[in-house]
């Protein structure tokens, strides 16, 4: 999650390059569909984006089958063409699975923040 929070507008095609090395199935074909546009808004826009992982837990793992699901914090940081920072944290889920003997992304989605009142 750290890797597909972080994309630096100089060097997008290595960043690019290490999202789609960290995903597998659905998540990595968006990736892979949408890379020239993206491309393009990032490099138009001239930001640093920087994630840094402030904790995780497995909250599901079946190793038989090759899946997981997690839950990460994560203090994410974007650096404008002005030098000016802003930092954000968030919390995602992520779902893992095993490919050529490797757990890489698969699912990735915010998670919900704060309670549901009930009445």
């Amino acid at each position: 999650m750290q890797n597909l929070n972080t994309l630096d507008h100089r060097r997008v095609d290595q960043g690019l390059d290490l999202w789609e090395t960290s995903t597998t199935g659905e998540l990595h074909q968006q990736l892979v569909d949408g890379r020239t546009e993206f491309t393009s808004q990032v490099k138009a826009a001239k930001t640093v984006t920087t994630a840094r992982v402030l904790s995780g837990a497995v909250t599901e793992l079946d190793d038989r089958a090759g899946r997981a699901r997690l839950l990460v914090a994560l203090r994410i940081t974007v650096t404008t063409p002005d030098s000016k920072s802003t930092e954000k944290d968030s919390r995602m889920l992520g779902e893992l699975t095993r490919a050529d003997g490797r757990w890489k992304l698969s699912g990735l989605g915010q998670a919900p923040v704060g309670g549901t009142a009930t009445g």
